[in-house]
């Protein structure tokens, strides 16, 4: 199992929709989240896009020099980039980073945003863009001279010079949610991720791509994205929900949710649809809550409960296949150590540091009595309860 963690470049606080509790988020605030997921066994992070964040690329290619093992998931935007120049900037940070880079593969869902951009086209047709620009992305990365012509992409001799340092490219990460999405994701990507919809959903988004995936002679990976309130007890976590909304009013709901609704996107119609802009029964799913949606556009719901509840349910998610999970909390410095301290030790990772190294190396825990290191409980917690 992995776990990404998430760069706030669109913002971070202690409140959802108010700036009570809000903080900058500048580049020492961004440098600490990352220095955090690359010490505490994050497998990496994902960098948002869109003209609301920081740019992605810039932002990522500043954090290497000051992380040495977290992976970057950072988009390429078919439509806004040509693939011969998504193709170099990868290859080039792949590089720079040793092979650290992650592709996430963002086709947009906001006509208003696009049409800023300049890209004018339906829902539909860019996905149809999405796939040519994908056919021709992969082709260059991997080595090869190309030549394409298609309805939306003309290329004659692209090919790159520098290769990336994995091969035959960066792993390719994508999401959506319409049909055609997902006949995009099986013709080309390595990772199909969903949002966190109740996991009955989540087993009919795996089913059909699966067999799409089939029909096209491949395998695929499954994540999910989500936001996540653990707590040392399950009442401490309900509590903190409803602490994160507590300044969310009916006129912030209204104005995000007319926002959203612009959107051609699929997934963000279903996300829409898990708490039809009420506060009532916003636990949709054992443990699953669509409080954050409410106000907040892509990923709306979080995973909430105690260590081991919470380890329970990605558990369920898991038997269906999903072995990747891309969480954030609020606010992100704080919530990720959290998420490593209590929830880590219940999880089958991959990369998770060595504690028992550390505590000979530094202090785990305060110092007692100035003389006595605390006692050590670690193997006592770390009853699996995901096997």
């Amino acid at each position: 199992m992995q776990v990404l963690w998430f760069i706030p470049t669109h913002g971070d606080g202690r409140y959802l929709a108010t700036s009570i509790g809000g903080r900058a988020v500048n580049f020492p605030y961004l440098r600490q989240i990352a220095q955090a997921v690359d010490n505490l066994g994050y497998t990496g992070a994902l960098l948002p896009t869109g003209r609301s964040c920081e740019d992605a690329w810039v932002l990522a290619s500043s954090l290497v020099t000051h992380t040495s093992k977290m992976r970057f998931l950072v988009a390429i935007r078919p439509g806004l980039m040509s693939p011969g120049v998504a193709a170099r900037m990868a290859a080039t940070f792949d590089r720079i980073s040793n092979g650290r880079l992650l592709i996430n593969v963002v086709t947009g869902g906001d006509p208003v945003e696009s049409a800023g951009d300049g890209l004018h086209l339906s829902h539909d047709d860019r996905y149809k863009l999405t796939d040519e620009f994908l056919t021709v992305w992969r082709q260059i990365v991997a080595g090869e001279e190309t030549n394409f012509q298609g309805d939306y992409l003309d290329i004659q001799r692209g090919k790159i010079l520098f290769p990336p340092v994995q091969k035959p490219y960066p792993p390719l990460w994508f999401g959506g949610s319409s049909p055609i999405a997902q006949e995009i994701a099986a013709k080309h990507v390595d990772v199909y991720l969903t949002w966190g919809e109740p996991p009955a959903q989540v087993a009919e988004k795996i089913a059909a791509v699966k067999r799409l995936a089939e029909a096209e002679e491949r395998t695929l990976k499954f994540g999910i994205r989500l936001h996540i309130i653990v707590r040392e007890t399950e009442s401490e976590a309900w509590s903190a929900a409803n602490q994160l909304i507590k300044y969310v009013d009916d006129d912030a709901i209204a104005t995000a949710q007319k926002a959203f609704s612009r959107m051609d996107s699929e997934g963000q119609k279903r996300m829409a649809q898990l708490h039809n802009s009420s506060r009532e029964a916003l636990e949709i799913s054992p443990n699953l809550w669509a409080g954050v949606g409410l106000v907040r556009g892509g990923a709306g719901t979080a995973l909430i409960g105690d260590p081991d509840t919470v380890a329970a349910r990605m558990l369920e998610y898991r038997n269906l296949g999903i072995d990747t999970f891309i969480f954030s909390g609020y606010p992100h410095l704080e919530e990720a150590y959290r998420v490593a301290e209590l929830l880590f030790p219940r999880l089958p990772l991959e990369n998770l540091p060595n504690a028992e190294q550390e505590l000979i190396l530094s202090p785990f825990g305060e110092i007692v009595a100035n003389e006595k290191f605390p006692k050590q409980q670690l193997k006592e917690k770390t009853t699996a309860t995901v096997d």
